[in-house]
């Protein structure tokens, strides 16, 4: 038996991946008992921040590590694919349909038993059957007190902040125009029917319409929109320099601080955007993005915010096609809780003190839901080895999921900080002759070698179970 401690992403696809190891599992997800502060629903595997994945092309890192999860049997990336809704070149999804699958697909195995409680400590049975601890970045005080106890140091934590969203029929259609930046677009053909999605073609062209809203801005309205949201109230914290932001998920407000503009070269850079109306690019832009398959939920686009909801209103309507919008959901800051991994924590998830715990997904160390998910796809897997008395083997470092464990496990733990996949932290394979000079070809050949080298592996997994 394995017992998992959260049912968000992490805690899920481990208790997918131990399951179909035939190894049982039981999740201890604490809501509804108690809840948290950004949560709404008792589904599991439910999204707060984004609905995006982020790319889904084998020319970037966190394309190649979907499509590594996706020849592994994830769970999370079954449930994406079915229900993923326009975002380009992006793999977006609907909340509710996305944690409606991981919830339903949990209740059905026959292995994976859920528990509604609150575990407060982590309990004694590790000595005797192994505990994965996913409570995510939002784990409660009394668990995180007995962590902090256990690995004996504070976590580290830093600042998360969520984008507002807006209901569709408010956006004024007559002052911006639909596209896809560089008109990049992913179209891919998903059975639902289907236990699992094991690889599909990566790319898709574009259809002439686009998946994203763009609110085009003009330096003037640019300018207006700059100097109101610097001069707005925030929520919660209001020291920018003191306080810890994840680079990756910075509030535009913070942003806009660091300089003019640097949102032009940021969440509303213009750049592969042109409108037709002007058959120019703008000087700015704001991009929406479709928030469920109904279409009438679309969300701002990296403007992830800690701004007072009336500050909100007041200054996203400033904002072309904005003006009259109605708002379903406003951006809200929460404090984010992780380990320092490369002191706690070897590759294949597991503390260095005690082989039978594990930690997976955002508190463990690495940021990002691909990157949650696949942390708990390999906790689950070497927690479900190690119950069963096999040997544990990683994924080599030449390939994404691999390359993670690694870096969470093997960086430097004096300045450590969440991280999201990239090709930096990938090892090569190659001699330095063999790599190609051209940087798109080298993302390709990464991914191509990574994608061998992960079957190579999962191979000899096999073989050496049979």
């Amino acid at each position: 038996m394995i017992h998992i401690i959260g049912g968000g992403l992490a805690g899920c696809e481990a208790a997918w991946q131990a399951a179909s190891c035939g190894v049982p599992v039981t999740i201890h997800e604490m809501r509804p008992v108690r809840g948290t502060e950004v949560h709404r629903t008792d589904l599991l595997a439910e999204l707060v921040c984004s609905n995006s994945f982020r790319g889904d092309k084998l020319d970037n890192a966190v394309g190649l590590l979907k499509e590594e999860m996706r020849r592994l049997d994830s769970i999370v990336m079954h449930a994406a694919d079915v229900s993923r809704v326009p975002a380009g070149a992006a793999l977006a999804v609907d909340r509710e349909l996305f944690a409606r699958a991981v919830t339903q697909a949990i209740h059905d195995s026959p292995l994976i038993t859920l528990s509604r409680e609150e575990v407060a400590s982590i309990p004694a049975t590790v000595q005797t059957e192994p505990v994965i601890i996913a409570t995510g970045p939002l784990t409660s005080p009394s668990l995180s007190a007995d962590i902090v106890r256990l690995v004996g140091q504070d976590h580290l934590y830093f600042y998360d902040a969520i984008s507002p969203i807006v209901l569709a029929e408010t956006v004024d259609m007559k002052k911006v125009f639909r596209a896809s930046r560089w008109n990049r677009n992913v179209r891919p053909t998903v059975d639902s029917r289907q236990s699992t999605v094991k690889s599909r073609k990566m790319c898709g062209t574009d259809d002439g319409e686009g998946d994203y809203l763009n609110c085009p801005l003009d330096a003037a309205g640019y300018r207006r929109f700059y100097e109101a949201l610097t001069s707005a109230e925030s929520a919660t914290v209001h020291d920018f320099d003191r306080e810890k932001f994840f680079e990756g998920c910075l509030p535009i407000e913070v942003m806009a601080h660091r300089g003019e503009d640097t949102l032009r070269f940021g969440p509303m850079k213009p750049v592969g955007l042109v409108d037709p109306r002007t058959g120019r690019q703008p000087y700015a832009a704001v991009q929406l993005r479709q928030d469920n398959l109904a279409g009438d939920h679309y969300s701002l686009v990296g403007f992830q915010t800690q701004l007072k909801w009336g500050e909100q209103a007041r200054v996203l309507r400033l904002i072309p096609g904005l003006e009259e919008a109605e708002f379903v959901r406003f951006g809200m800051v929460h404090r984010n809780t992780y380990i320092n991994g490369p002191a706690v924590l070897r590759d294949t998830w597991q503390t260095k003190d005690d082989a039978a715990l594990f930690f997976a997904g955002q508190i463990s160390g690495v940021e990002g839901y691909v990157e949650s998910a696949a942390s708990g796809l390999i906790a689950g897997r070497m927690a479900a080895a190690l119950v069963r008395g096999e040997t544990l083997r990683v994924p080599p470092r030449t390939t994404a999921i691999g390359a993670l464990g690694y870096y969470v496990s093997h960086a430097d733990p004096r300045n450590y900080q969440p991280t999201n996949i990239t090709f930096g932290i990938i090892a090569q394979g190659e001699s330095p002759a063999q790599v190609p000079r051209d940087r798109m070809e080298r993302k390709l050949a990464t991914s191509k070698r990574a994608l061998q080298d992960l079957e190579e592996w999962d191979r000899r997994r096999q073989d050496s179970v049979a």
